[in-house]
């Protein structure tokens, strides 16, 4: 099996799982550290010859991470491909355990168990926080409804003022944003790199939660510590000085 992933969460996924198997990823595909294969550009303009010159078995995508041009350029010229959706997190354990299955894994790695575990019963804020989750700024950009990393706050104990948005990443701006009164903001490190001096000053007087993206949005190995580690940031939020 040969296997291209332009999923950074499932190019770790994989290459913990079947060592071996993935011949190519996306150059920002920053995990497991010293990843060493093939690089084919970004998630949203891979280069799709240097794709097919891998003569992958099958090329993994996901609908929010991928163009659908891409998944129907390279079906176009014969590629497989396999696109991914989670938008909850037991619907992305689930995914991710017929994946593995389907590309050759004999038996449920350790990491996918260990998950499972540490979301059967994850930890929860004392108190119930309404929060705004900007996702970008210039221009503003938030989660919506419907996403997996809502999910996975939700779980956490974190209400999405935006979750019944009809938009899945709505673009409010500023001052639709404080109009919200939210009791929380969920600022992550990715897309945007939101840090304490980066994003608190927009939100005087509300609490920030700086929060690792990496564990906020991606569905791999690091679903099995996001529950421990979110929690406890999310338990420590700063306000701008």
């Amino acid at each position: 099996m040969r296997v291209v992933s332009l999923v950074p969460s499932l190019t770790e996924a994989v290459a913990l799982t079947l060592p071996g198997a993935l011949v190519g990823a996306t150059d920002w595909c920053s995990h497991p550290a010293g990843l060493d294969v093939a690089r084919v550009g970004g998630s949203k303009y891979p280069d799709l010859d240097r794709v097919r010159a891998l003569r992958p078995d099958v090329v993994l995508l996901n609908v929010e991470e991928n163009r659908r041009a891409d998944a129907e350029a390279l079906r176009a010229v014969g590629v497989p491909v396999r696109v991914t959706y989670p938008r909850t997190v037991p619907g992305a354990l689930t995914e991710l355990g017929d994946l593995l299955t389907e590309l050759g894994a004999p038996t449920e790695p350790d990491w996918l168990r260990a998950a499972r575990r540490a979301w059967a019963t994850p930890p929860r804020l004392t108190t119930t926080r309404r929060a705004v989750v900007p996702v970008w700024r210039r221009p503003w950009v938030v989660l919506g409804g419907d996403t997996f990393a809502g999910d996975v706050l939700r779980r956490l104990g974190v209400v999405n003022a935006y979750d019944e948005h009809p938009e899945r990443y709505p673009r409010p701006t500023l001052t639709e944003l404080r109009e919200r009164e939210p009791d929380l903001v969920v600022l992550p490190d990715e897309p945007y790199r939101f840090t304490a001096d980066d994003g608190p000053e927009a939100f005087p007087g509300v609490p920030c939660a700086l929060l690792s993206g990496r564990h906020l949005t991606w569905y791999g190995p690091s679903l099995a510590e996001a529950p421990a580690l979110l929690a406890d940031q999310l338990s420590q939020p700063v306000l701008a000085g």
